[in-house]
């Protein structure tokens, strides 16, 4: 249990290391805010090959390490942004990230389509969860 006021890094191996100046995820309170994940193997360092089906598995692969480092997890996500640098891939994203949120009430969520991700990702997703 972390006060209120603390900040807490979240750190995994099961996820990939940062790859700048940013943390995996931070713990507030009974807050979690999960830093933007990539479609990067953590063994590896390097991104996935293949389809954008592929490439969100693996984006929510990443999440849920950190979320479940941080004490949470997918069924206590509350937000979610996820972040296409193709829109006409929204469906195809959208049908893999409905199995990973497979809970009722869904979590409030936000698409936006972007110019361009690190190391040529099509798709990133970030979370804020509550802890457990």
């Amino acid at each position: 249990m972390t006060e209120s006021n603390t900040r807490v890094e979240v750190r995994t191996e099961h996820s990939p290391a940062p790859v700048g100046p940013y943390s995996q995820g931070i713990r507030v309170g009974e807050l979690v805010f999960a830093s933007g994940q990539i479609p990067l193997d953590p063994a590896t360092g390097k991104k996935v090959e293949g389809d954008i089906e592929v490439e969100t598995k693996q984006v929510l692969a990443n999440l849920k390490a950190v979320l479940e480092a941080a004490g949470s997890g997918m069924d206590r996500v509350v937000k979610a942004t996820v972040y296409l640098t193709d829109l006409t891939l929204f469906p195809r994203v959208n049908a893999v990230y409905a199995e990973a949120f497979d809970i009722d009430p869904a979590p409030a969520r936000v698409t936006v389509g972007v110019a361009a991700l690190p190391l040529g990702a099509g798709v990133e997703i970030d979370a804020i969860a509550l802890a457990s």
